[in-house]
């Protein structure tokens, strides 16, 4: 496993150092504790006479590694795995720290980092029994963003979803939060914006503003009715402007 330059580190690093020499069916007492200097004073190196091997401080702690405590072969192999699933852990945490994330983001994340699939997948489960994920949660969130902000179509937003790998069962329930009236407003004031960008008669202005429309995910019932709206819209205007200039004659 290989994180990022904060973790010097890893569980290659123990194996480099040789965990796997060390002597089976023998009882290896810690003979020295070194914190590590600069960005590596999260780590500690266990020594064990002429073994060493290296630990986060939480785990260092758990497993009481402290001089003169004594570890077989075995407990040490399954120190350096633990230690391994506390380091995803914590990269996974400031990977969140950045933002909201989906289980298969964090996953596709670790396993790029050559995490193993089981450690990834019994950090998911910790980090979703601590609530720090919850697909569910996103979706909304993300769905509820991208209509009122961002102004993109639940077309759109579905295929977005889909991408991060959330469910087809909770993208229904996000969606299907959003009423119609909403995407409705949403796709209105996009397409207002888009239509009085556009120079031209009113032909022009459909001819773009109606794929504009689409190409944001509405759907094409919406987009028709925006573009009739928007149509109707200038229209009245066109016949407002010519009773003022009649009545100015």
């Amino acid at each position: 496993m290989q994180l990022d330059d904060k973790d010097e580190y890893t569980s290659e690093e123990n194996k480099e150092q040789g965990i796997s020499l060390f002597p089976d069916h023998e009882e290896l007492m810690i003979t020295r504790v070194e914190q590590g200097q600069g960005r590596k004073r999260g780590r500690y190196v266990i020594h064990f006479g002429p073994y060493s091997l290296s630990v986060l401080e939480d785990v260092m702690i758990k497993y009481n590694m402290f001089k003169g405590t004594s570890f077989v072969k075995k407990e040490l192999e399954d120190i350096v795995l633990a230690d391994e699933k506390q380091q995803a852990y914590v990269y996974a945490l400031r990977y969140l720290g950045q933002k909201p994330r989906t289980c298969q983001e964090i996953a596709r994340r670790l396993a790029q980092k050559d995490v193993a699939q089981i450690v990834v997948d019994e950090i998911l489960v910790r980090l979703q029994r601590e609530k720090l994920v919850d697909d569910d949660l996103y979706a909304r969130q993300w769905a509820r963003q991208r209509i009122t902000s961002q102004r993109k179509g639940k077309m759109w937003i579905r295929q977005e979803l889909r991408q991060k790998g959330i469910s087809k069962a909770s993208i229904g329930e996000a969606l299907g939060e959003i009423t119609d009236n909403e995407e409705w407003e949403s796709a209105l004031t996009v397409g207002r914006k888009k239509w009085n960008q556009v120079r031209g008669d009113i032909m022009d202005k459909k001819r773009k503003t109606f794929p504009f429309l689409m190409r944001r995910g509405y759907s094409g019932d919406i987009t028709r009715r925006v573009i009739n709206h928007l149509s109707a819209d200038e229209q009245d205007e066109a016949y407002d402007d010519g009773e003022l200039l009649h009545w100015e004659e």
